[in-house]
């Protein structure tokens, strides 16, 4: 096994590799994967020294969960923190978000997991609202107290939401889109959390492939992947697939981003690293469907960091291309 820098997330007092391994693609939602392609990947991303899994209750019904699941059962001496989430099973109104909802839904993460305790559990992008109740963090700190799970987190779509969070003692860390991209997260939501000791997840951190470069304005993608299906917000938050940019501008963006490219390292190795070096984050969370997509993702953890040049010509890149379509509305 590789041996990969840890960094310790946030409140849960626990040390995860910089790269960890986002397990979405494993549900189905990116197009079919066989489960033993799943168990390749994750097998592919501990022995590159992944010690971070990130998945949802809602990641293939269940799907993604049930498979980290089966894997780590035969995998113990993994060591692998996983953080799932919870409240996406349901209606979006704040209403949902109550003590006997949570505990229903922990009971079905805990079975599809395979264990009695949670590491870390997430809320999935609730209302805005569901932020800034007490109610809610009583719960949460309800089932800490009954051993459910380890530590309870967040994940967000604004910074707004981001920063309410980071006000709250018992959030453990806050998952939130960062990529070359996307920077706003930069400017207040890092600095609060270091602050307060909160994890940062950087999550969709090649915009849904765009930073790979492997695209064109021509590129299909299947039908029942979201790049096709939510390009406009139609099934969950837009930010979600390529980070909110309309399509073709994200491709013109993305081959300018390749050129930035390091020698020796992909577009989406420099993306990953890009992220890593940013002040405050703790882990990113790419996801894979292959096994060499799962080992060049962790290989970029053991990439020099980018010179100050290159870090200029992203944030030159993202005012000229992308700020005036995303800055202000996330």
């Amino acid at each position: 096994m590789i041996l990969m820098e840890q960094r310790t997330l946030g409140r849960t007092g626990r040390d995860v590799s910089v790269v960890g391994q986002g397990t979405w693609q494993l549900g189905g939602d990116w197009g079919e994967v066989a489960e033993g392609d799943a168990f390749g990947v994750l097998d592919a991303a501990v022995e590159s020294g992944v010690t971070f899994f990130d998945t949802a209750d809602v990641y293939g019904d269940g799907r993604s969960e049930q498979l980290i699941g089966r894997y780590l059962k035969n995998r113990p001496d993994a060591g692998v923190l996983v953080a799932t989430k919870m409240g996406r099973r349901a209606d979006q109104v704040e209403e949902n978000y109550v003590l006997d909802n949570f505990r229903t839904w922990n009971d079905r993460s805990r079975a599809n997991l395979g264990t009695d305790t949670l590491d870390l559990v997430q809320l999935h992008c609730p209302p805005s609202g569901v932020y800034s109740s007490d109610a809610v963090y009583d719960a949460l700190d309800t089932l800490v107290a009954e051993q459910r799970i380890g530590a309870y987190a967040v994940s967000v779509e604004t910074c707004a939401e981001a920063l309410t969070a980071i006000a709250r003692p018992g959030v453990a860390s806050v998952q939130i889109i960062l990529n070359p991209f996307r920077l706003k997260p930069l400017d207040e939501v890092l600095p609060a959390a270091a602050a307060a000791g909160v994890g940062i997840i950087a999550r969709v951190p090649l915009a849904s492939g765009l930073l790979s470069g492997k695209y064109t304005k021509d590129t299909v993608f299947g039908p029942e992947d979201h790049r096709t299906y939510n390009r406009h917000g139609e099934a969950f938050d837009r930010g979600e697939t390529f980070s909110g940019i309309d399509y073709a501008t994200g491709v013109a963006a993305a081959a300018e981003f390749a050129e930035l490219a390091p020698e020796g390292a992909t577009p989406a190795q420099t993306a990953l690293r890009w992220i890593i070096q940013q002040p405050g984050v703790t882990s990113v969370i790419p996801g894979a469907r292959s096994v060499e997509q799962a080992r060049a993702n962790a290989a970029a953890a053991a990439l020099p960091p980018l010179p100050q040049s290159t870090l200029d010509a992203v944030r030159d890149l993202y005012d000229r291309s992308i700020r005036a379509e995303v800055h202000d509305r996330w």
